[in-house]
């Protein structure tokens, strides 16, 4: 789904009841809370904590709290190549262009996320 002020519209054209969950890894923050149904939640990735009117459940983590984290990561990794959980690559890259991806997501113009490559 494209990211941005038309995200929650989108969701609701395609589930009209709203979803029951989803992880904003977009950080869109606000404006992803409209696409979940009232009792769903959403997981945020950096701290958001919600619009106070408890209509959803905001769960915010911290992504470099998991850094360490290896029993969880890999479940992530499991739920992924079972496809239970669909992640998003806008590309692959060698870690040395680490930076230039970085400045693309800054830029807002990219679907999904880069896998970077070590070694």
């Amino acid at each position: 789904m494209p990211r941005g002020d038309d995200f929650a519209a989108t969701v609701r054209r395609h589930h009209p009841e709203g979803v029951d969950g989803l992880v904003d890894a977009a950080v869109l923050d606000a404006a992803a809370l409209p696409a979940v149904k009232d009792g769903g939640t959403v997981v945020t990735v950096r701290g958001y904590r919600g619009d106070g009117t408890g209509r959803v459940r905001v769960a915010p983590i911290f992504v470099r709290g998991y850094v360490e984290a290896a029993a969880e990561l890999d479940r992530l990794a499991e739920l992924a190549g079972a496809g239970r959980l669909t992640v998003r690559v806008a590309g692959e890259l060698p870690a040395s262009r680490a930076a230039g991806a970085h400045h693309s997501l800054e830029r807002h113009g990219v679907r999904g996320r880069f896998v970077l490559r070590f070694g």
